[in-house]
């Protein structure tokens, strides 16, 4: 069985995708913590950051230029946004895939824990 994730890249769960290429796919958190609060993922499934091998080298920085522009097509451009990434239960990574959460829309809290 293959987590959430997996089955949105996969279609066999919706999801609100915003974009995708060969590589990852943005889509709208279900339960937001932000008014725009986006998960970019790899299509590949790799369940945490601290799964990364060096055949995914690229595949961090490619994901950091995939919010960044996201960010400026949700209007956040010049006004700031939070770019996350939660590794293991502790960190608060609550799907076993690594995301990376862009949070934006209104003035974000200093506290992040």
């Amino acid at each position: 069985m293959s987590c959430v994730f997996c089955q949105i890249v996969e279609g066999t769960n919706p999801g609100d995708i915003l974009f995708h290429d060969s590589r990852v796919m943005v889509f709208r958190d279900i339960h937001p913590q932000a008014p725009v609060h986006l998960l970019i993922i790899p299509k590949k499934h790799i369940s945490s950051v601290t799964r990364l091998t060096g055949e995914d080298e690229n595949l961090l920085p490619h994901m950091m230029t995939t919010a960044i522009e996201i960010a400026k097509r949700e209007g956040l451009w010049g006004k700031g946004f939070r770019l996350v990434i939660n590794s293991g239960q502790q960190g608060g990574q609550l799907v076993p895939h690594l995301h990376l959460h862009l949070l934006g829309g209104k003035q974000l809290s200093g506290q992040l824990g």
